[in-house]
């Protein structure tokens, strides 16, 4: 399936700015739609789950619109789903940012503060994935590919194998995960160039 052809919409939850990543994913060429409602999740092949903030406010979002419940539907039908950033760490079992908080529950583990070991937290800037198993969506990427991170929490996966590459930042930390249909990215492929590109076109040129 080429690019063109996925129709791919981005999880609107009222508390992020979608600009950026439908404009990154318009280039990726995308057909690109906005999710405010669990009805227009019909229309999608592929879903992007973007998201700024805390894990508790993420989840207050997607709850007060009902999109919790229609994102877990999707993802059990099969439908290709990317959580980016805080979108990634919702797509776990449990957050611990400020409380403890049930997650959407569709990769097992949890969302911990990231040890940064005497660094600087938010994690920010550009920093270098590490591949741990092959996923389509590295496919094309160089063998030491850079990402733009912006981040103080990590997601910790229950199972090893769910871990496609990491990123160091004082600690390793799981910087994308792939679990079936699912998958996340912690890092903003929207401010990180080429290889973010080379991400989302690789998202969308997944087979539903």
């Amino acid at each position: 399936m080429s690019p063109a052809a996925s129709r791919v919409g981005v999880v609107d939850s009222g508390i992020c700015n979608l600009g950026s990543i439908c404009h990154a994913l318009q280039q990726a060429g995308g057909d690109v739609g906005v999710i405010a409602s669990p009805s227009d999740m019909e229309q999608y092949s592929h879903v992007v789950l973007p998201g700024v903030g805390s894990f508790p406010a993420g989840m207050d979002a997607l709850t007060a619109r009902g999109l919790d419940a229609a994102i877990q539907q999707f993802a059990a039908k099969g439908g290709l789903l990317l959580g980016i950033c805080l979108g990634m760490q919702l797509l776990f079992e449990t957050g611990h940012e400020f409380e403890t908080r049930k997650g959407l529950g569709l990769i097992p583990g949890q969302v911990r503060q990231l040890h940064a070991a005497g660094l600087a937290l938010p994690h920010m800037g550009w920093n270098q994935l590490e591949l741990k198993r092959p996923d389509a969506l590295t496919a094309g990427l160089s063998d030491e590919p850079f990402l733009y991170f912006v981040h103080s929490f990590a997601c910790e996966p229950a199972n090893a194998a769910d871990v496609v590459a990491t990123c160091t930042h004082g600690e390793s930390f799981c910087a994308l995960v792939q679990r079936g249909n699912v998958r996340g990215l912690q890092a903003h492929p929207e401010k990180s160039q080429q290889c973010g590109r080379q991400i989302l076109r690789a998202f969308l040129e997944l087979a539903p």
